[in-house]
């Protein structure tokens, strides 16, 4: 299959996108929006149910007066498969609701965020996320495995205008599998989309891009274990930062629909520049260990990797390099 489209970087680069399609190499032309209004010490966290998988995360920067702010979604509905992140009961209404054991995805955001500088709330109630002006506390929002109709109208819009403010978005894992009959959202993953995926398995990840605030100290290659997703379409006009190496994979590609994998170029991390605002997005984060302290190989690339994401995000690193 032919190498997904990266961005063409160069004088002779075609005409520009549509507003929905603005490609990463630049940012948005028109003047930046004002910083978010956080509030110390407070921020909102978009948040979203999906069952079996990570929860979605909305980070958020402060102004220079206080810590940037990172707010995570969990989904916590249903029992996952074995190998996922989140198995409990749906969390409370309502922003920073109670925790267990279970909920190791968000833990393991909050931990990212007390150990480099930047605050985290975490919610499951999408109330949180009805409102563009409580969005536009943060910095950037997160969903961090978020699965299906997620948002309802009041929050889908807030959303598109907190990102057509300038809003930061990070993507992880299953938010490939949110609002898939939503274009804009489409075009927010980077005109992507899951499609299917084969066994958990171990396989190579290839570092594309080393000059990224995610990709740098990263080795060429790195051994990690997750589904790793076939997705339709495939990422346009974003810049790949990494790659699974598909010939690395013990049981294969092949998705459980049939998908054949993406051939040469299989990414699993990109960035772009879109409508206004930007977003940071990987697919991987499929495995429970992944987030937590047992041992699972390459889950320290994994973690420098998000981190370094949501800090160009956030505003305490260049973005999309």
């Amino acid at each position: 299959m032919d190498p997904p489209a990266r961005c063409p970087c160069a004088a002779n680069s075609p005409s520009p996108p549509s507003p929905e399609q603005r490609s990463c190499c630049s940012p948005p032309p028109h003047p930046a929006p004002p910083p978010p209004r956080n509030r110390p010490g407070t921020s909102a966290t978009p948040t979203t149910a999906s069952a079996g998988a990570p929860t979605p995360a909305a980070t958020t920067t402060g102004a220079t007066s206080t810590p940037p702010r990172a707010t995570s979604c969990s989904s916590t509905a249903a029992p996952p498969a074995p190998a996922t992140p989140t198995s409990a009961p749906p969390l409370g209404p309502g922003l920073n609701p109670p925790l267990n054991d279970n909920n190791v995805a968000v833990k393991a955001v909050l931990k990212l965020g007390q150990e480099n500088g930047f605050a985290v709330d975490y919610t499951e109630d999408v109330t949180q996320l009805s409102s563009a002006g409580r969005l536009l506390n943060y910095n950037a929002v997160m969903f961090l495995s978020t699965t299906r109709d997620t948002l309802d109208d009041a929050a889908q819009t807030a959303l598109r205008q907190y990102v057509r403010a300038g809003g930061g978005f990070i993507g992880v894992h299953n938010a490939f599998g949110t609002e898939y009959n939503w274009p804009w959202y489409e075009g927010l993953l980077g005109n992507a989309n899951f499609y299917d995926h084969g066994a958990n398995q171990p396989g190579t990840v290839v570092t594309v891009n080393r000059r990224d605030a995610s990709t740098q100290g990263l080795p060429r290659t790195w051994a990690f274990s997750d589904e790793w997703y076939n997705l339709i379409p495939a990422p346009t006009r974003v810049r790949v930062l990494a790659e699974v190496d598909e010939s690395t994979l013990p049981q294969g590609v092949r998705g459980n629909l049939g998908h054949p994998g993406h051939g040469e170029h299989h990414p699993v991390s990109w960035c772009q520049y879109y409508d206004g605002g930007k977003a940071w997005l990987t697919t991987l984060g499929h495995d429970v260990k992944a987030w937590t302290d047992e041992p699972m190989e390459g889950d320290q690339y994994f973690v420098q990797h998000l981190l370094g994401g949501v800090k160009s995000v956030l505003g305490m690193a260049p973005f999309c390099r």
